[in-house]
């Protein structure tokens, strides 16, 4: 199944408040929908510095501005929609076949990654135009 990048959400995840602060749950079957077999987190990237800049064919990935704010730009190939992150209870849910660009880093921030795959270099589309033919041809 091709997806599209409207098929790309936001979720919103549960906050558990108390006077000594505030937590967030994250649990395979419940409001993961995938099994996390990978978790990642990038921090100390430099103002201006764009990241990402590829697709997967098969990985699903959630991810969530743990601190700080960052914008990603996702693609179809034929749409484009563009999702600010900066609360630490909000989700992307990237579905496979989707070209992401990264950018807008605040300073201090910490974009933390649960995929649903190991990290499997095949999986990955890094050439745009290998993306757009796969799209159109996939």
């Amino acid at each position: 199944m091709k997806y599209n990048v409207e098929d790309c959400t936001l979720v919103e995840l549960p906050i558990v408040h108390n006077e000594s602060g505030s937590l967030t749950v994250l649990e395979n079957g419940d409001n993961i929908t995938f099994d996390i077999k990978r978790i990642y987190y990038l921090y100390d990237v430099p103002m201006g510095a764009e990241r990402g800049g590829h697709s997967h064919y098969d990985l699903q990935q959630y991810v969530v501005a743990a601190s700080g704010s960052f914008t990603f730009i996702l693609d179809d190939g034929m749409n484009k929609k563009e999702i600010f992150l900066n609360h630490p209870n909000m989700a992307l849910h990237i579905k496979p076949g989707i070209w992401r660009e990264m950018k807008g880093f605040s300073s201090g921030s910490i974009c933390l990654v649960l995929a649903s795959m190991e990290y499997i270099e095949n999986d990955y589309i890094r050439d745009y135009d290998d993306f757009k033919n796969y799209r159109k041809n996939g």
